[in-house]
C-alpha cells in the first residue's frame, strides 16, 4: 500500500531547475499519448433509500457508500492490478500497476468517482478502457444500492448535502477554499468535469498547444455544457460548473494573460507558479497545512509559519503545480480543463476533439491560424459569456456556435490525418460525430435537459439520474 507522502526529496536550488523539470516531458510523436481522465456522481437508488441515505442523494463515504467500491474493486483485482492508495490507514484511490492497469481511480471531495486513465496510443483504446470501467463498477455499486450519473454540476443536492471524503489534502482546501472565493466549496464538492491531457515534443510545441487550446476552452465549455439545474430547477445557466470556476480562487484559474505574452514559456510559468498561494507539503507521510504560504519566499529561504527548518523539494514543487486550476494546466503535459462531464460518447468526443486539434501538424497549424483571427481579451470575455449563453454567446459579430464549427472541422481534418483506426477500419474522426451535430445546431446536453425537464419530466428534476446513468 502507498501513501501520500512517495515523492522526489531533491532540493530545489534554482527557477531553471524547475524550468527543466518541465522541459523533460517533452517527448517524440511516437511517443505522444492520450489520458482521459473523468468523474461522475454517486446517488442513493430510491430502492436502497433509508436512515441516512436519502433517495438522488450522494452516497457517504462509509457505510456501504463510496469507500467500499474502492474496497471491492481492490478485492475482486486479488491485488495483482492494482495498489491501493491510503491517508492515514484509510483507503482513497487505486493505482494501476499491472499490464492492464495504466492508470489510477480515485475520488474527489465528495466522492465524486474519478478513473484517471492510462497514457494510451489511440482513442479507441480510450473508448475501450472507459467501457472496461463503468462494466467493473457497475456490478458493484448497483450490490450497494448505488448509480453513476457523469453531470457537470450536482442537479439537486444542496453544498450543506454533499458528504466530505477522509483525504487530508481536501480537509486543507476547505478551509481555505472560503478565503479567496464564494463558489469554491461548489466546486469542489457539487462539480464533475472530463479532461483530456496530451503531451508535447519541446518548448515550443508546448507554447503553440498551450496557447491555442487556452484560447479555444470557451468554446469547449459550450459544447459540452451539461449542467443547466441547480437544487433541483433550472437557474439560466447552460454549465453552472464553468460559473462556478468564475468565483472559486482567481489567482491560480482561469485564463492568466501571462500565458500568451511574447516571452512566456518553462521558465515564464514557474515565476508565475511560485506567486500561486501554497496548499500543503508533505512529510513522513503526513499532509501539512500551509496554506496561502509563498513557494517563492520558500525558496528564497524566508521565515514563514509552518515552513520553518523545511527546504523545498522538487516533489514539493510538483504537489504545488498540482493547485494551479487554469483552464489548461501546464504540467510534464498539458491538461483541457473546461469540458462539464457528460455521457460516455461526448467525454470520449472531448478527448477527440483536442487529439485531433493538436496532434495533426497541418490541423495545429490550421488552429494556430483560427485563434491568431482574434485578439486573446476576446477569448477571455468568451469565457465569461459561455456558462450562461453556451454557443449563442456573441462572436466577432456572430456567435460562438460558428467558432465551433470551424474548430470541429479542423479536428475532424486532424483525426482523419491522423488516420489510427480501430478492428473495422475506422480512423478516429468518427468519435467527433456529437459535436458535429452540435456545431450544426443540434441541442447540447444542458439544452436536452432542459427540454426534458420542462417536457417529459413535467419539473421533477430527479429523473435525470437514471437517464444519464452509466
Amino acid at each position: 500500500m502507498s501513501n501520500p507522502g512517495e515523492q522526489d526529496t531533491t532540493p530545489v536550488e534554482s527557477i531553471g531547475q524547475l524550468a527543466a523539470l518541465l522541459a523533460d516531458g517533452g517527448k517524440p510523436r511516437a511517443q505522444w499519448r492520450i489520458g482521459t481522465e473523468h468523474e461522475k456522481f454517486g446517488f442513493v437508488l430510491p430502492a436502497a433509500a433509508g436512515e441516512g441515505r436519502a433517495p438522488w442523494m450522494p452516497p457517504p463515504y462509509a457505510p456501504d457508500g463510496i469507500g467500499e467500491i474502492l474496497a471491492d474493486l481492490y478485492r475482486q483485482d486479488g491485488g495483482g492490478n492494482w495498489e491501493a492508495i491510503e491517508d492515514k490507514g484509510t483507503l482513497i484511490g487505486l493505482k494501476g500497476i499491472g499490464p492492464e492497469r495504466g492508470g489510477s481511480v480515485s475520488l474527489e471531495p465528495a466522492g465524486q468517482f474519478e478513473l484517471s486513465g492510462a497514457p494510451l496510443a489511440s482513442l479507441h483504446q480510450t473508448g475501450h478502457e472507459m467501457a472496461r470501467h463503468f462494466e467493473a463498477i457497475r456490478p458493484i455499486s448497483r450490490s450497494l444500492g448505488i448509480g453513476f450519473a457523469p453531470l457537470g454540476f450536482h442537479p439537486l443536492a444542496r453544498r450543506a448535502d454533499m458528504p466530505w471524503m477522509p483525504k487530508s489534502r481536501y480537509a486543507i482546501m476547505r478551509d481555505y477554499m472560503p478565503k479567496v472565493g464564494t463558489l469554491g466549496l461548489d466546486m469542489m464538492t457539487r462539480t464533475c468535469t472530463v479532461q483530456v491531457n496530451l503531451d508535447f515534443a519541446s518548448e515550443t510545441d508546448m507554447l503553440r498547444k498551450l496557447r491555442v487550446s487556452l484560447a479555444l476552452q470557451p468554446v469547449a465549455t459550450a459544447l459540452f455544457a451539461n449542467s443547466p439545474f441547480y437544487e433541483g430547477r433550472p437557474n439560466g445557466l447552460l454549465s453552472n460548473r464553468a460559473h462556478v470556476w468564475t468565483d472559486t480562487d482567481n489567482a491560480r484559474s482561469g485564463m492568466p494573460p501571462a500565458f500568451f505574452a511574447p516571452s512566456f514559456g518553462f521558465e515564464a510559468y514557474v515565476e508565475w507558479l511560485l506567486d500561486v498561494p501554497m496548499y500543503f507539503i508533505v512529510r513522513d507521510g503526513r499532509i501539512l497545512d500551509v496554506a496561502g504560504r509563498s513557494f517563492r519566499a520558500w525558496m528564497k529561504g524566508e521565515r514563514q509559519d509552518g515552513l520553518e527548518g523545511l527546504v523545498p523539494t522538487i516533489g514539493d514543487f510538483e504537489d504545488h503545480m498540482t493547485t494551479a486550476f487554469t483552464d489548461v494546466r501546464l504540467k510534464r503535459f498539458l491538461e483541457m480543463r473546461g469540458a462539464d462531464a457528460g455521457s460516455p460518447e461526448m467525454m470520449l468526443a472531448q478527448s477527440a476533439l483536442w487529439v485531433g486539434l493538436l496532434y495533426d501538424d497541418a490541423a495545429l497549424a490550421a488552429a494556430d491560424a483560427l485563434v491568431r483571427e482574434r485578439d486573446w481579451a476576446e477569448y477571455a470575455a468568451l469565457r465569461a459569456a459561455v456558462p450562461r449563453q453556451g454557443l449563442e454567446a456573441p462572436w466577432a459579430g456572430g456567435v460562438a456556435r460558428e467558432l465551433a464549427a470551424r474548430m470541429v472541422a479542423i479536428a475532424t481534418d486532424g483525426l482523419r490525418g491522423r488516420a489510427v483506426t480501430d478492428g473495422n477500419g475506422r480512423d478516429e474522426s468518427h468519435l467527433l460525430a456529437p459535436l458535429q451535430a452540435i456545431a450544426a445546431g443540434a441541442p447540447t446536453q444542458a439544452e436536452h435537459w432542459l427540454e426534458r425537464y420542462h417536457g417529459a419530466w413535467q419539473g421533477d428534476v430527479t429523473r435525470i439520474f437514471a437517464e444519464a446513468a452509466v
